[in-house]
């Protein structure tokens, strides 16, 4: 090996042999950049998880479908204006509407809200189930919302039409009414003190977000059974099918036809809220981005702290190896070879800080998705190739001043140091 001009291999092997030398100093020294790399990358998996998941799970339910309500809908809603609690409901006039004056509107389905003062407790015999979702809906709900049943049929126009008392339950309310029960459908279950006929049993949703799926606590009666047995429930949901490639027609469509419906004025904001699944997604990332900024800012200081725990070891490094740099450049090694020796030693430093917090990052998020099976978490590659850059760029800049001091030794003044 020439000590005048080494390689990069040799001078990658010469920094691992200083670090294997002093294998405690070095891990205290690059302990912040493992902490720094495993934050970012471990939150960066956890949120690539959880958006994966949110877009499998509106993808369910149909990408070309509109939710309108008159509150504000999504996942970033915060406290509410109080004038947005004095709006008026939608009606399914409205729903009527938009069907018959918008071109690029292929369906709508009613999805009405009970009270929440109506007990909603479904009793069978000695079981008990109380904590139902339930819901009065159109029986072209099914077909819009990709609902698929396990067992039995959906509400029919007949069923809603004549206000009957049936019902289409989910996997929760199956579970707890009819456990280890082979047939259901037939069955009458009390709720509410009236007699309801079990039509239909909902097939549990493979998507949920974070592993929940409101469908599996679902109970459907029909729209019209439901203002039936309470007629102060007045809130519902318009879901609104768009034609195939036209949801942003249907879009707009449907907000000028409600503006004209509901009287809103020209300058006056929107007295009601149209979702969609590409809405929801960007809510959801316009959160995550927050959160990855401050994943970022809690990891810049790990990394910074590494960073200057690099710059203190490399320049005791140098004065450990004084000697052997007066050798080196006695022999005719220029100034660019010390510095790019040094500059490689602190790079392969900080790039093993790289590699553990990496895998240890992999490591935390198996244990995590084996603890919670229901939080998602995947490790992207875009998160690990960063993370490495990342550290062994903080290698380069932390290890430029020390890397500049060697070079500048005077090679006499070296060769006498001890």
């Amino acid at each position: 090996m020439k000590l005048s001009s080494l390689l990069p291999t040799e001078t990658i092997m010469m920094a691992l042999e200083n670090i294997r030398a002093h294998k405690f100093r070095s891990f205290l020294t690059i302990l912040g950049i493992i902490i720094g790399i495993t934050t970012v990358i471990g939150i960066s998996s956890i949120l690539t998880g959880l958006r994966s998941n949110l877009i499998q799970f509106v993808e369910d339910y149909g990408t070309n479908n509109i939710y309108a309500f008159h509150l504000s809908t999504g996942i970033d809603v915060g406290p509410r204006d109080r004038k947005e609690w004095a709006r008026k409901p939608l009606t399914p006039e409205e729903g009527e509407v938009i069907k018959e004056q918008a071109p690029a509107v292929d369906d709508v389905a009613n999805d009405g809200f009970i009270e929440w003062t109506f007990d909603k407790k479904m009793t069978y015999g000695g079981a008990t189930y109380a904590r139902g979702n339930l819901h009065g809906v159109s029986a072209n709900h099914a077909q819009i919302t990709n609902i698929t049943l396990q067992e039995g049929r959906f509400i029919s126009e007949f069923d809603d039409l004549h206000r009957r008392d049936v019902m289409v339950i989910g996997v929760e309310a199956t579970e707890a009414l009819f456990p280890n029960q082979a047939q259901i459908v037939g069955k009458q279950v009390m709720m509410g003190g009236r007699a309801y006929e079990v039509i239909g049993v909902l097939e549990k949703r493979k998507n949920g977000f974070l592993g929940e799926n409101d469908e599996d606590s679902n109970v459907f009666i029909p729209f019209r059974t439901l203002r039936k047995i309470s007629p102060k429930s007045e809130w519902m949901l318009l879901v609104i099918r768009a034609k195939s490639g036209q949801l942003k027609q249907a879009l707009d469509q449907v907000e000028d036809i409600l503006r004209r419906q509901r009287g809103v004025k020209y300058s006056e904001p929107n007295n009601f809220d149209l979702g969609t699944a590409d809405k929801f997604i960007q809510q959801f990332d316009s959160i995550t981005a927050m959160v990855g900024l401050i994943a970022i800012a809690l990891s810049s200081v790990g990394l910074l702290v590494g960073g200057i725990g690099v710059m203190n070891i490399m320049l005791v490094t140098v004065t450990e190896r004084t000697h052997e740099i007066g050798i080196r450049k006695a022999i005719g090694a220029r100034r660019g070879d010390i510095v790019r020796q040094f500059l490689f030693e602190a790079m392969t430093l900080t790039g093993i800080g790289g590699i553990l917090g990496v895998v240890i990052a992999a490591g935390m998020i198996q244990i995590v998705g084996l603890v919670f099976p229901a939080l998602p978490a995947t490790v992207p590659l875009w998160a690990v190739v960063s993370g490495l850059c990342v550290s062994v760029f903080i290698g380069l800049v932390f290890g430029v001043w020390p890397a500049r001091k060697a070079s500048r030794l005077d090679p006499i003044e070296a060769l006498r140091y001890e």
